[in-house]
């Protein structure tokens, strides 16, 4: 089983690929979407769950998201066929770093996919180069609570702690006009779903190569989250604007 097909059962009851809950989901894209007739783009969209969200609460919207996983969206483009937005929706198959556009776009969102542009800078300087004047970027991504294990460093990555992350991107030319830290609550929410999740399915299926697979892949991310990162990584989402203007 290759890692997008993993991910996408491990998400199966937590859709939005990050430790937010709805009510964190929903007053992000509000601040994020002042007017409700922008257009948006998702850059690493997945099964585009940002984007069916904010089109069903906002008619005048257009959407558009990028993802390199035919998988994902197809599920993306499933969705918005059921939800009657598909009018409204465009999806690109191809690497999130090499997409270009046309036109610019309001808001430009990337929650939980920093890891595909090498983290949360480069992740804005894409943001940056498909922004119209005066639109909003919403980010989201990993930081350090306290000083972490080795084990977790090399489980997740070489993060910054909260006030050097808000530090390094007021510094590259942005100012936050709102902000979400994931509660615990939403931390451990999105790990149980994760694994559980994966686990359900794998006990599921009859024995043979796949169900052993996932519940190893399972067991393996519930133990380095329990044993490894659990007491130090938190995750924060910011509604950012540039401060040029």
């Amino acid at each position: 089983m290759d890692r997008q097909r993993i991910s996408r059962i491990a998400h199966t009851r937590h859709p939005v690929a990050a430790p937010l809950d709805d009510d964190s989901v929903r007053q992000l894209l509000e601040h994020a979407l002042p007017r409700g007739d922008e257009r948006v783009l998702d850059l690493g969209c997945g099964g585009g769950e940002w984007l069916l969200r904010a089109l069903a609460r906002w008619p005048r919207l257009r959407a558009e998201g990028v993802d390199i996983s035919p998988e994902s969206l197809a599920h993306a483009h499933a969705a918005a066929v059921r939800q009657g937005v598909t009018g409204r929706l465009v999806l690109h198959q191809e690497d999130a770093t090499d997409f270009r556009s046309p036109h610019p776009f309001d808001l430009v969102l990337s929650v939980g996919a920093a890891h595909a542009f090498g983290g949360l800078l480069p992740t804005l300087a894409a943001a940056r180069r498909h922004l119209a004047p005066g639109g909003r970027v919403l980010v989201g991504d990993g930081f350090w609570e306290r000083t972490p294990s080795g084990e977790a460093v090399a489980v997740l990555g070489d993060f910054a702690g909260l006030p050097a992350t808000l530090d390094r991107v007021t510094a590259d030319g942005w100012t936050p006009v709102h902000g979400h830290l994931s509660t615990r609550r939403e931390l451990d929410d999105y790990e149980w779903s994760w694994t559980g999740s994966l686990a359900s399915w794998a006990l599921d299926r009859p024995a043979g190569p796949e169900r052993a697979e996932a519940l190893a892949a399972a067991d393996a991310h519930r133990r380095e989250w329990l044993r490894g990162y659990r007491d130090s990584w938190g995750f924060v989402s910011l509604v950012l604007r540039r401060t040029d203007g």
